[in-house]
């Protein structure tokens, strides 16, 4: 048995991830770690979890116990906690946060879809953000065969659960029912680590990304928009897209519409490529908690000890 540990234990990124461990055939969880929590249950704050665990959460953490630690705190919080503990030799990590996601920092960029040889083999593995994984995967395709030839135009609405567990004024409930919002326009965080990735694959790769993030009413999921000027027709843009993700475990292209609900509660990326006059459209769905968070980590987490890539991830779509 692979034994793990979570570092952040009580925000909907950890309560996802505690919820997938706990149905892992390989897989012991030796401590959560919440020092606001400790000594509380689980299912105190992950209430979903009733019946599933009787674990508490804990203040303290042995590294030298786990083979795994997840790494779930907020952006900086990993830095800052391995500024004051030495890592084992032998343990894995896998950070969730932002912190590493810059490869000279030392950690193999966690998307398997560009990265599952390295990742089988990597010690530390940063995961990508969850708007990140949606962009790239719409992406890359066209960034590896050289497609990326015109500024790219992206709109991308996720659900509430994308902001944290911590409530704030754009999150709760009566804000955000029946309602819709930009932020970070052109800004986003996210959008370093996706011209990171389109420059390994495409190095004169100098297009904008003109990226309109958008918070939408619902809570998990998130739904691309990307389109750029293309010559390629659509049947040869369908066929760079299958190619690409032929041996992709969770990546698939869609031949009909695509819809939200055939993503949410899964750990799949669905794409679906269309053509309008000059320009190429391109969609792209994940949900953001499991593709775009822990369902992606626990498929790295996978890779990096040799198991079947899809274990523990074969979720339906919560589609009604």
């Amino acid at each position: 048995m692979i034994k793990v540990g979570i570092i952040g234990g009580a925000g909907y990124t950890a309560g996802e991830l505690i919820r997938l461990l706990l149905n892992h055939p390989e897989v012991e969880i030796s401590f959560v770690h919440s020092t606001s929590n400790a000594g509380n249950a689980l299912t105190d704050v992950h209430e979903g979890l009733v019946g599933e665990t009787g674990l508490h959460f804990s203040d303290s953490y042995d590294l030298n116990a786990v083979d795994c630690l997840f790494m779930c705190s907020g952006h900086g919080a990993s830095r800052k906690f391995w500024d004051e503990n030495e890592r084992p030799e032998s343990l894995k990590v896998i950070d969730l946060a932002q912190d590493f996601r810059d490869e000279s920092c030392g950690y193999v960029y966690g998307l398997p879809e560009i990265n599952r040889d390295r990742i089988s083999e990597a010690a530390l593995v940063a995961n990508p953000g969850c708007f990140a994984t949606a962009i790239q995967v719409a992406l890359m395709p066209l960034a590896a065969t050289g497609n990326l030839k015109s500024d790219i135009h992206i709109t991308g609405i996720t659900g509430s659960t994308g902001a944290g567990v911590k409530p704030g004024a754009t999150t709760h409930f009566s804000w955000r029912h029946a309602n819709m919002s930009v932020y970070k326009a052109f800004n986003h965080q996210h959008l370093m680590e996706i011209r990171q990735t389109l420059k390994n694959l495409m190095p004169d790769f100098d297009a904008e990304l003109e990226f309109i993030p958008m918070r939408g009413d619902f809570a998990r999921g998130i739904f691309i928009t990307a389109y750029l000027k293309s010559d390629l027709t659509e049947d040869e843009a369908v066929r760079i897209y299958e190619n690409y993700y032929r041996e992709a475990a969770f990546t698939f292209i869609a031949s009909k519409t695509l819809d939200l609900k055939q993503v949410v509660n899964t750990n799949k990326a669905v794409v679906k490529v269309e053509k309008h006059g000059d320009k190429l459209l391109v969609m792209s769905a994940i949900d953001n908690l499991l593709k775009g968070a822990s369902g992606q980590a626990v498929q790295n987490m996978n890779l990096m000890f040799g198991l079947d890539e899809k274990c523990a991830l074969r979720l339906k779509a919560s589609a009604f």
